[in-house]
């Protein structure tokens, strides 16, 4: 095992802290992907237990719900 240089570890660290950040933002932002996902999933079935469904119109708008008997 070689012993790092006082500059060697510190940029080794650098490195190491900017990984972890990325790595948590990364991770935050799958979780807030899949927490929205879930929400819509859990949502779509309520309103179909009670007879409606839903439609996605676009990306990051509110789904519309609509009366599954209404023409």
């Amino acid at each position: 095992m070689t012993i790092l240089e006082g500059g060697d570890l510190h940029k080794r660290v650098e490195r190491y802290e900017a990984a972890v950040a990325e790595l948590r933002a990364a991770h935050h932002d799958v979780k807030d992907v899949l927490h929205d996902q879930v929400l819509f999933e859990r949502w779509q079935q309520l309103g179909a237990e009670l007879g409606f469904t839903a439609m996605r119109h676009r990306a990051n708008q509110v789904p519309e719900m609509t009366e599954s008997w209404a023409g």
